[in-house]
């Protein structure tokens, strides 16, 4: 999800740039032999230091795609300490077949900022870079062992593969003498139910209980991060693999099934049979991260991987346009989805709306309602423009991008829109390249940062125009929606504010709070006003849902967002009045935990209730170790039905619906 990832094939000529800029004496932390016979690190005494290895030139990529091999590494979390993490569940479940000698590991206590304090449970078992399972009985995750390839790899490369296999090793090593931050640790970030699970094939017959309400009909689909691997180093729980699980609904039956997005980057590293794409998060931090990014680079000199066709992992929103599913992280273009006629999941490809879309795209577009129009934004972590704004007609003809002013490189997950303007918030976390040279993370908190909002019209074929209304020390990762009121000259942001606002992505002891907020932005004066919506003696974390988007960008009085606690896990979802505060909860109950709360409007009428419709969620029993999916009434929170699940639905990020209809014309 994050957007260091889109900087991936651009970050070499830039670590050249900083080379000539960083103090000569953090050129020689490291020198590394690459022979394929030989590896020597020598480390000066600086502790400032930088890799000068990180500068050779690397600039002529080979363009081949790769036959790879799987290179052998010694898997270096198996010799370390750090075990376990308890969420409730037993802690047999997950269990990772190992080919190596066991090794026991000690059973410690984690706190995070990503997690909930409670005590963690990890299995005291060796880890291996194994395949995810086909076969999961969502108690024992059994390993695929790994099976050796014939590399169609010439001498040459045969010799950088394992120069640079080593070279991976010795790093990896020093990255393990010391603890990994919170925020990057495997065994805090994808444990218990945050732990990938296999493909499922299509499963049909799903038992029911209750009766699924009969305008509910087509499919519901949401999407998450599934590393296909096991970590080598440090891993986020957003840098792994895009899956998307789908349910199925006809005429009250239902089936389910599970499918990796086959990303350019999925496809490589399972052919290799090991991960070697950065991860944006867990691993481009600090000198350890430009060496990362070294490594890659070698690999594609030689031709072992192929960056030229996209680095994202596509885990993150779920859009259906233009008779196309696309599954999106910000780090690449989308990825076009096709769902079968038995309900399975299949992956097209990488698509560029007909090259069109020459640039990235976050994962959060909107679509107007009432226009049938897609607005999106792409950013940039390197060079200026750092944002362009574009949209799509309802037919898929791209307008020309945008070109918004942005002084540095900003993070911009989310936007919003409204009846006649884009809503772009120019917030205080910033990619800061540079910080990696002195062992920092290139993702910081910018306390002296005004932040403000942009309001360009939604037709705007340049920038001039565009008002900025600042918004003093306001972070919102995500926004519910927006609106116009003429009469004040204000434009309503509905949003969570999120403190520490850097807390997802850097450890953090102050705990994470998402206060659900009204900005009023006046496009007159210039001034903003903001304000917590809930009253403070009921005030909980809100984080990922929606309003009836049949409404999106005009007036709504509802907005339905999972309640975020104990953070990240989420207990229940609420249902907000936005004019009075009134809060309504729906519960899961007892170790049940589920994600983003689904508005599904009963029909497409725009006159109909508001809150006319159903709320869908996936949710997880932590006892019983079983998924399912609820479907509940949106107007009094009462259970409807609810959908068993063949196998565990890991926690995850976003979803979408397409109805039986417009199945009919899927592309």
């Amino acid at each position: 999800m994050s957007g260091i990832g889109l900087a991936i094939p651009q970050l070499y000529l830039y670590l050249h740039f900083l080379f000539f800029l960083a103090p000569k004496h953090t050129h020689s932390f490291f020198h590394l032999n690459l022979s394929p016979y030989t590896l020597s690190l020598s480390q000066d005494q600086s502790q400032n230091a930088f890799l000068s290895s990180a500068f050779y030139p690397l600039k002529a990529m080979a363009s081949s795609s790769c036959n790879c091999a799987k290179p052998q590494i010694s898997h270096p979390l198996s010799s370390a300490s750090s075990s376990t993490v308890h969420l409730g569940h037993s802690p047999t479940s997950i269990s990772w077949n190992s080919r190596q000698p066991n090794r026991t590991h000690n059973i410690s206590i984690i706190h995070s900022a990503l997690h909930s304090p409670s005590v963690l449970h990890f299995p005291k078992q060796p880890y291996q870079n194994p395949l995810i399972p086909i076969e999961d009985d969502s108690v024992n995750v059994q390993v695929q062992p790994k099976t050796h390839r014939h590399p169609q790899w010439n001498l040459l490369q045969r010799a950088a593969a394992m120069a640079l296999d080593m070279a991976e090793s010795a790093l990896v090593s020093l990255e393990l003498q010391h603890p990994l931050p919170k925020t990057a640790d495997p065994h805090v970030q994808i444990s218990g139910n945050f732990a990938p699970v296999p493909e499922q094939p299509v499963k049909q017959a799903l038992p029911v209980t209750g009766t699924i309400p009969s305008c509910i009909n087509g499919v519901y689909l949401r999407n998450g991060a599934n590393p296909l691997f096991e970590p080598v180093a440090g891993h986020h729980f957003f840098d792994g693999d895009g899956m998307v699980h789908a349910v199925t609904i006809d005429n009250g039956n239902a089936s389910y099934a599970c499918r990796f997005t086959e990303t350019q980057r999925f496809l490589q590293e399972k052919e290799l049979g090991r991960p070697v794409f950065p991860k944006a998060i867990g691993e481009l931090h600090g000198h350890s991260g430009i060496a990362r990014l070294l490594l890659f680079y070698a690999r594609g000199l030689f031709g072992l991987v192929d960056h030229k066709q996209g680095t994202g992992v596509a885990n993150a929103g779920l859009v259906y346009f233009n008779n196309r599913l696309l599954a999106m992280s910000e780090d690449d273009l989308p990825y076009h989805l096709r769902i079968t006629p038995s309900g399975d999941l299949e992956t097209v490809g990488r698509y560029n709306f007909d090259d069109q879309l020459k640039s990235t795209m976050i994962a959060h577009p909107k679509i107007d309602p009432f226009s049938k129009e897609l607005f999106a934004l792409s950013y940039d972590v390197i060079q200026k423009p750092y944002l362009k704004y574009f949209k799509f007609q309802p037919d898929g003809t791209k307008s020309p991008d945008v070109e918004i002013p942005l002084s540095m490189p900003t993070m911009m997950h989310d936007f919003a829109i409204t009846e006649n303007f884009v809503v772009i918030p120019n917030q205080q976390v910033l990619f800061k390249l540079q910080e990696m040279i002195f062992g920092g993370s290139p993702v910081i908190y910018d306390k002296n940062k005004k932040s403000s909002f942009g309001i360009l019209s939604k037709n705007a074929s340049d920038s001039k125009d565009i008002i900025w209304v600042e918004s003093p020390d306001t972070f919102c990762f995500h926004l519910w929606n927006a609106w116009e009121e003429p009469e004040s000259d204000e434009v309503v942001v509905i949003g969570s504010c999120m403190t520490p606002p850097d807390s997802i992505f850097n450890e953090c002891d102050e705990s994470l709070t998402s206060v659900l907020s009204e900005i009023r932005l006046n496009l007159k004066t210039g001034k903003s006003t903001r304000r917590p919506i809930i009253s403070e003696s009921e005030q909980v974390n809100l984080e990922a849902g929606m309003v009836n988007r049949n409404r999106l960008g005009r007036r709504t009085r509802y907005a339905y967002l999972a309640i975020a606690e104990p953070w990240p896990k989420v207990s229940g979802f609420a249902k907000i009045d936005l004019f009075t505060g009134e809060v309504k909860k729906h519960i899961y109950g007892d170790k049940k935990f589920g994600g983003e709360p689904f508005f599904l409007p009963r029909d497409d009428n725009c006159e109909s209730a508001e809150d006319d419709g159903y709320i869908i969620s996936f949710v997880h029993d932590e006892n019983s170790w079983k998924s399912e999916l609820q479907v509940v009434d949106a107007i009094n929170l009462q259970l409807e039905s609810s959908i068993k699940l063949p196998s565990r639905v890991p926690y995850g990020f976003h979803g979408t619906f397409i109805d039986a209809k417009s199945l009919i014309n899927l592309a």
